[in-house]
């Protein structure tokens, strides 16, 4: 506790020196815990498999607490298989893996994983939210663009397991780098993502001055745009000198090569036919376009201050990122977010990999590292991991499996009583943590459930089906034309994204709108949730696929519904468990045998047929439909 205060002080002492000399030099910082060089820490003496383990079980035993058990096996393969592909295990796959006896099993079952085309799928979605991702332009107008290749771009390099320093370069300066190529350009779409309306473009590059911020730094970068920041060390002009970065850059529209011209994006809007815009695919790159860039006094662009030249804020240094006579570009823009002397991006990025696989960071305010943010319990943690991860190139394959491979990372996330009654918000990190699933993932497995996932990577969105009306009254006027054949079961990520009118179930589940940078999503819990699993067309059609697919297998009811079950949990269904299905499927069936046309209904045919097999059939769609709608369905335990 008097460490605790003894921080405070300091931070609210260097709150005061920014307050008044307008800036705080690198002579100058004080030593706030994230603005110092990341820690070699001997790791705790104490017994755990890994050094994670170690750390975290130090703290725990500090308290006289023990980690919890490993979750069991079959939540373990649900739990990793989800978190690092999006989708479910197969049966085959869960019961492989219990069934193998080699010491490694797990070792092989994540590199599996790792190398799956699903993990850059799955991960890709994460970074898409960093990059507020959406294919239209935001305000009212809300105008469509084509912007899809920055999105297969970034699952490519997921996948590719492609070093952090070219992620970020690529992205930020991809069109200046020697003998940049298409896949370069298409890499700063990243900043091309921005909300853009061109009668107030200072908001968007304000925006993108933001996002690099909250994405690289875990800095509110952006409240030094009217005057020198409150809390952290960051002036006014030093904002505007970011702010060049980016003012001397233009959006464009890149034509792709090897494309079919006469191709089209399923998107009907009356607009965009000017005959000196070239049609065809294409995306939104980043050009340069020097010129001027002022300090906006008191944050308006009406009242022009003095002007200034691209640069860093003082208090993280610069290194030999700085070149002499010439102002840094984005190249160097990003070698100073890169180096070794900045400590804030590894811990930054590793915190952000930790919350993916634990529903929170090590740092919890995972987009703000200033002077406010206290010391983290874990900081000794973090630090291990950030060196770990620039040791391993920065590459984020060998992080993530370091971690996965914890056996932190596997306990089970039943609640304890000792552990409550000491650490409520499981900070002590004594067992793993129930996360809803994300909103595109939610469909993706209710699909796949279903058997009519598409496994289609990567080209244009898609139209799914969707509620009527939900175009209704935009200013811009737009038609949701549904896409056809295995488009319309896509992947979540794949869904077309109007910024002003998403598809309806993407709010719903906290999904981003792809404003700005979303480093976190929330995980609400409300009715209108449970009604839209039930009758959304697409959850409804799932769940007769589910049912003709047990209906189909010819066996005892009992054997059909524990691989019903199993096909959704990953686990056998307990005796009780068992029963209330049986009752339900044995009451849903009789309801049904006299009712031809309700039959009809449920399984979406109108052809005649026996009216006892149409009530057998009827009746597991029911049944499917009750498991699709269990909380633990779409839970990652």
């Amino acid at each position: 506790m008097q460490l605790f205060v003894l921080q405070r002080w300091v931070a609210l002492l260097a709150v005061a020196v920014v307050a008044v000399t307008g800036s705080v030099g690198a002579e100058d910082r004080g030593p706030h815990w994230a603005f110092q060089p990341v820690g070699r820490h001997v790791v705790p003496d104490v017994p755990g498999p890994t050094a994670i383990d170690r750390f975290v079980r130090d703290r725990l035993s500090a308290r006289r607490l023990a980690p919890s058990e490993a979750a069991p096996e079959t939540v373990q393969v649900r739990r990793v298989t989800l978190d690092l592909t999006g989708l479910l295990p197969t049966a085959e796959s869960v019961a492989e893996y219990v069934s193998d006896r080699r010491p490694d099993r797990w070792e092989h079952l994540v590199d599996r994983l790792l190398a799956s085309p699903q993990f850059g799928e799955r991960w890709g979605r994460h970074w898409l939210d960093l990059a507020r991702y959406a294919d239209s332009s935001g305000y009212e107008a809300d105008t469509p663009r084509q912007i899809w290749p920055y999105r297969d771009w970034v699952i490519d390099a997921w996948n590719a397991d492609m070093p952090f320093e070219q992620f970020v370069t690529e992205q930020l300066a991809g069109d200046l780098l020697p003998g940049a190529g298409v896949s370069q350009k298409i890499a700063t779409g990243f900043q091309c993502n921005v909300i853009y309306d061109p009668g107030v473009r200072y908001e968007a590059i304000v925006d993108q001055v933001q996002t690099v911020g909250s994405v690289f730094l875990g800095l509110t970068l952006g409240c030094a745009q009217c005057h020198t920041h409150k809390t952290d060390p960051v002036s006014h002009e030093e904002f505007y000198r970011l702010y060049a970065f980016f003012n001397e850059t233009v959006m464009e529209r890149f034509p792709l090569p090897g494309f079919d011209p006469g191709y089209r994006d399923g998107l009907v809007v009356a607009k965009d036919k000017k005959a000196d815009r070239p049609s065809g695919p294409a995306t939104l790159v980043l050009k340069s376009a020097p010129q001027p860039t002022h300090i906006f006094e008191q944050g308006d662009p009406s009242q022009p201050g003095p002007k200034v030249a691209t640069g860093f804020p003082a208090f993280l240094p610069a290194g030999d990122v700085l070149r002499p006579a010439a102002a840094p570009s984005r190249i160097d823009l990003a070698g100073w977010i890169l180096s070794d002397d900045n400590p804030l991006t590894d811990r930054v990025t590793v915190n952000r990999v930790w919350q993916r696989l634990f529903g929170r960071g090590l740092v919890e305010t995972e987009n703000d590292f200033g002077m406010q943010t206290p010391c983290p319990l874990h900081l000794e943690l973090l630090d291990y991991l950030a060196l770990k991860f620039r040791r391993h190139n920065r590459r984020f394959k060998p992080l993530i499996r370091l971690i996965v491979r914890s056996a932190t990372y596997r306990q089970s996330s039943r609640v304890r009583a000792d552990l409550s009654a000491v650490d409520a918000e499981n900070r002590l990190l004594g067992r793993q943590r129930r996360l809803r699933l994300e909103a595109e993932v939610i469909r993706d497995i209710t699909l796949q459930a279903g058997g009519i996932l598409s496994t289609k990577m990567k080209g244009p969105s898609v139209f799914p089906d969707q509620t009527a009306g939900v175009l209704d009254a935009r200013a811009t006027a737009a038609k949701w034309t549904p896409s056809s054949g295995e488009d319309r079961w896509r992947r979540g990520m794949y869904t077309w994204h109007w910024r002003l009118t998403p598809h309806p179930l993407k709010p719903l589940f906290d999904a981003p709108e792809g404003v700005t940078s979303c480093t976190r999503r929330d995980r609400s819990n409300v009715p209108v949730q449970a009604l839209a699993l039930l009758n959304d067309s697409s959850f409804y059609t799932a769940a007769r696929g589910l049912g003709g697919w047990s209906w189909k297998r010819g066996e005892s009811n009992p054997k059909c519904v524990d691989a019903l079950f199993f096909r959704c949990l990953g686990r056998t269904p307990s005796q009780v468990e068992r029963t209330v299905l049986l009752d339900l499927l044995a009451d849903q069936r009789r309801t049904l045998i006299s009712d031809v046309r309700a039959c009809r209904a449920i399984l979406g045919i109108d052809a005649a047929a026996d009216g006892d097999r149409l009530a057998d059939r009827a009746a597991w769609v029911l049944v499917a439909r009750a498991v699709l709608n269990l909380d633990e369905f779409f839970t990652r335990e």
